[in-house]
């Protein structure tokens, strides 16, 4: 394992999080959107007034039930031990491999998010381990989820599931409070990363693939030099209200 980018505020590892989670201090949750996948042999993206662009590429991801079960899911069990809070979005198809969460909320946008067994899926879940920071600190009690339509910005990048950044600023808002610390053991292509450094977080992103890991560079130095990124601002201008 080694690092791969790092300043004041966010660290990415390219490595094996379980072998990068033990050795971490100072973090205080987890927001992750771990490779559950859907078998991608391509990715394809349907057009406002018709057609479909497509991107032919290696795109396949493990995403079967046993490897939910046996990589995944002790990952997870592994932050929750270690972390005060993890909060993840599972995918639906293996959702019922991860283990019982203290709540359970969702992205739900009626255009849709996918495809699924019956049609197209409209909800995204998101499952909650752990304490919600706010009620903790008796800050008052806030929406589990969240119904927008978004942008489908997550298209511009190479990574086959990357979330939109406003998704995943939601989230990290929902799910952590400013100044906060948090880590995202299946770091992709950075998104949670950038949401952290913009919402006013910081991050510690662990990724194991050297293609994801060198794209999730690239975002961070851009966004280092500049703020912010192209269909993004550092602030929350345009952040969905939940």
């Amino acid at each position: 394992m080694k690092i791969a980018f790092q300043n004041e505020n966010v660290t990415l590892w390219h490595g094996d999080c379980r072998e990068v989670i033990p050795t971490l201090q100072g973090v205080d949750g987890v927001v992750t959107d771990p490779p559950y996948g859907v078998g991608l042999a391509a990715k394809r993206a349907k057009q406002r007034g018709g057609g479909v662009t497509a991107r032919e590429g290696s795109y396949c991801m493990e995403d079967s039930p046993e490897y939910v079960a046996t990589v995944v899911v002790p990952v997870v069990n592994l932050c929750r031990e270690r972390f005060a809070f993890t909060v993840l979005t599972p995918g639906t198809r293996n959702l019922w491999k991860y283990p019982d969460a203290e709540d359970m909320g969702c992205f739900f946008s009626a255009a849709g998010t996918g495809m699924g067994r019956w049609g197209f899926t409209c909800c995204q879940p998101i499952l909650y381990y752990g304490k919600d920071p706010y009620l903790a600190r008796c800050m008052g009690s806030r929406a589990n989820s969240c119904g927008q339509t978004y942008p489908n910005d997550a298209n511009e990048q190479e990574h086959p599931c990357a979330k939109p950044i406003r998704m995943m600023r939601w989230l990290v808002n929902r799910a952590s409070l400013e100044g906060m610390t948090l880590c995202d053991p299946f770091a992709g292509s950075g998104t949670t990363l950038i949401a952290a450094l913009e919402t006013g977080r910081k991050a510690i992103g662990i990724e194991i693939d050297e293609r994801w890991v060198e794209v999730a560079r690239r975002r961070l130095e851009r966004w280092h030099a500049q703020g912010r990124l192209d269909f993004g601002t550092a602030n929350n201008e345009g952040n969905p209200t939940p």
